[in-house]
């Protein structure tokens, strides 16, 4: 089965990215605004049982993060992407790091660049037009989450939530 962590802002901020999402991003109806901290990894049903309890030990083990979202930003060439750019910080950075060490042997495939997508799959025309409007606009959240979701990908596409991992706290 295909796994994902990831974290969700506020309803404020999800609310903000959907009216951009639901226009330009082909995985709105897919999963809801979500910040990924480890990308899409296969597992068995008992290798998740030591993944979940490793997760737990992590949650443990971090403080609330926090999340400062500062602009529309774009991945342009790489790829078509337009995103919420989220200030990296210690937390973040340190979370990412952990889900890809220890019993997480795979490596990102991509520089750690946390973000929100709100468009994918644009043609450069579209990307070009609907990143010109978006750069334009001023864009400034600040908020802290309390914790991270193991994700799970479901026949039709979709994703949801596996088990929540609070931070800070011992999980029972």
């Amino acid at each position: 089965m295909k796994y994902g962590i990831a974290l969700f802002p506020s309803k404020k901020v999800q609310d903000f990215a959907n009216s951009y999402r639901k226009r330009y991003d082909s995985h709105y109806s897919l999963i809801p605004p979500h910040l990924t901290l480890k990308s899409t990894f296969e597992a068995s049903d008992e290798e998740i049982s030591t993944i979940v309890k490793e997760l737990r030990k992590i949650a443990a083990d971090t403080e609330p993060i926090p999340l400062k979202i500062t602009k529309f930003s774009s991945f342009y060439p790489v790829n078509n992407v337009i995103y919420l750019k989220v200030e990296p910080n210690e937390t973040l950075k340190k979370l990412h790091k952990q889900f890809y060490s220890g019993i997480f042997t795979d490596k990102p495939e991509y520089a750690f660049v946390p973000h929100i997508t709100i468009g994918q799959s644009l043609s450069d025309a579209e990307h070009s037009d609907i990143y010109g409007q978006l750069k334009m606009q001023k864009v400034y959240f600040e908020e802290t989450v309390d914790r991270f979701h193991l994700l799970y990908q479901l026949d039709n596409g979709s994703w949801t939530v596996y088990e929540t991992f609070l931070v800070g706290k011992e999980q029972e």
